[in-house]
């Protein structure tokens, strides 16, 4: 992906079977969302998908590295793994992206704060 418009519409037509995903500009890369959660991220011309305990041992067997943040005092690995190629097959693409999805659910649904009545 050579440029933040190219990445945007690469990735936005990728995952056009998902909804309506938007790409946004954010930290130096792209947040990929979709229904108000964010479930990819876009890196150095690399997508890659939000994990958690569901989904993360299919990414570590397929051999899709995690995204490692090279933070202010050291690297910190992030909850996303790097997408199977090539991400315009959907076919391929298809089962880890909605399994992405379900991660970030899962995510924004445990850090809503419960109300007190």
């Amino acid at each position: 992906m050579a440029n933040r418009s190219d990445d945007a519409t690469y990735v936005e037509e990728a995952l056009q079977h998902l909804g309506p995903v938007e790409v946004r500009a954010m930290f130096g890369g792209h947040g990929v969302f979709l229904d108000g959660v964010m479930f990819g991220l876009v890196a150095d011309g690399d997508l890659y998908l939000k994990v958690d305990d569901h989904n993360r041992e299919s990414f570590d067997q397929a051999g899709l590295a995690p995204f490692v943040y090279g933070g202010k005092d050291r690297p910190t690995t992030m909850s996303y793994h790097r997408a199977p190629e090539p991400i315009d097959d959907w076919g391929t693409l298809e089962a880890w992206a909605r399994g992405a999805l379900d991660a970030a659910r899962r995510a924004a649904a445990a850090k809503r704060p419960r109300r007190v009545e």
